[in-house]
């Protein structure tokens, strides 16, 4: 197995060293660079499929090391194959706009071009709708804008409205129990000056009647 592995491993390094002439390959060699590549890749799965057999032949206590080596080999293989995928739609996204320019360069327009004048027409057509849409969406965004940034506004100042009811409640709390509290203490005053004064008479007629 050891073996095995160290092969696949170095089969990796040699791809991912391929993968650096994609870039610099012209047109004419990049395809045999690509289908090298791919060659080598489906090589090195072939490998682990065989290392992942062999892997569950190991004993217990080297079969989990052994599992994870394999996975990393097995991850790095993977990332090379997105790569060459990767690069592959990229090249076929240039050759595409190529042919497409090409074709655009070498077609001659006249000004009685019928089929030129109605795609003109067609591609300012939905570019104007294409404005339009953004357009819209732009003045449906602000619009929703304002009606958020309105309600916040609103929300600020019900709630300062609010604490200031709540303020002017507690007040009138306070001030309707000093009143009550006012009006009792009155209410006790009175009772102690008519008794303050009835005792008074009573002490002046008890002096006046005793002293002559």
């Amino acid at each position: 197995m050891e073996t095995l592995y160290h092969q696949t491993n170095k089969q990796i390094h040699e791809v991912q060293t391929h993968m650096g002439r994609l870039e610099k390959a012209d047109a004419q060699s990049v395809h045999l660079v690509e289908n090298e590549i791919q060659a080598r890749i489906d090589q090195i799965f072939s490998s682990l499929e065989r290392l992942e057999i062999l892997t569950s032949k190991e004993p217990p206590n080297r079969r989990q090391n052994a599992k994870l080596r394999v996975d990393q080999l097995k991850y790095d293989c993977q990332h090379l194959q997105t790569a060459l995928k990767n690069f592959q739609h990229r090249r076929y996204s240039r050759e595409q706009q190529d042919r497409e320019r090409e074709e655009l360069l070498q077609r001659t327009f006249t000004t009685n071009d019928a089929d030129t004048s109605i795609a003109i027409d067609e591609s300012l057509q939905f570019n104007t709708s294409l404005h339009n849409a953004h357009k819209g969406m732009d003045d449906l965004l602000g619009s929703g804008s304002s009606i958020l940034t309105g309600l916040r506004d609103q929300r600020m100042t019900l709630k300062g409205a609010q604490k200031k009811i709540l303020d002017v409640a507690n007040m009138l709390g306070m001030s309707n129990t000093v009143m009550r509290l006012i009006e009792k203490r009155a209410f006790q005053d009175k009772f102690i000056m008519i008794g303050g004064m009835v005792v008074t008479c009573i002490i002046m007629v008890l002096a006046v009647k005793y002293l002559t």
